[in-house]
């Protein structure tokens, strides 16, 4: 499956492989820009903080230690102050190659899912791969069925909009 959403100016759209019946599903997306400044976008977190979650939302970065064992906690804030956190432990972190973390929505506590993001240089371009796996089916579809998609695409967008910033050297 393929997501983009309306009027969205992405360069290229994120694939989405989401198989009935399985426990994961995998995002992929290719960014017109080198895997390091990629991996910078990733792992900075005051450029984390600009492009992550959906556009109608700021995030608060309360923590954000992207090595082997480190935390990291983003509140994300609408217009009208609601907030939604997320956070989790990095488990893997190989520069600029890959990161593997949980990530958990406080506003459903338990439901912690392993992700592994695999940064890989096509040229001058970057693809990433992630792979996403929850504890049962159940947790994966009711992610999907919150909207994930059209948040994941709007991080894609953003994360796109940001990379050409830094590669002109206005981020």
């Amino acid at each position: 499956m393929a997501g983009k959403k309306a009027g969205a100016s992405t360069m290229s759209t994120t694939e989405y492989v989401i198989e009935a019946g399985k426990h994961d599903m995998v995002m992929t997306h290719t960014f017109d820009a080198p895997r390091e400044l990629v991996f910078k976008a990733y792992t900075d977190p005051k450029l984390f903080a600009q492009w992550w979650g959906p556009r109608e939302y700021t995030n608060r970065m309360d923590k954000f230690d992207v090595r082997r064992g480190g935390e990291w906690r983003v509140v994300q804030v609408d217009s009208s102050g609601h907030e939604h956190a997320f956070r989790g432990v990095h488990h893997d972190v190989v520069a600029p190659e890959r990161i593997v973390a949980t990530f958990e929505y406080e506003g459903v506590p338990g439901h912690v899912l392993m992700q592994t993001a695999t940064f890989e240089a096509v040229g001058d371009k970057t693809r990433i791969v992630q792979q996403a796996v929850f504890q049962s089916v159940a947790d994966r579809d009711g992610m999907v069925a919150s909207g994930m998609k059209r948040g994941s695409d709007d991080s894609m967008d953003r994360l796109t909009e940001l990379l050409e910033k830094m590669k002109a050297g206005k981020a």
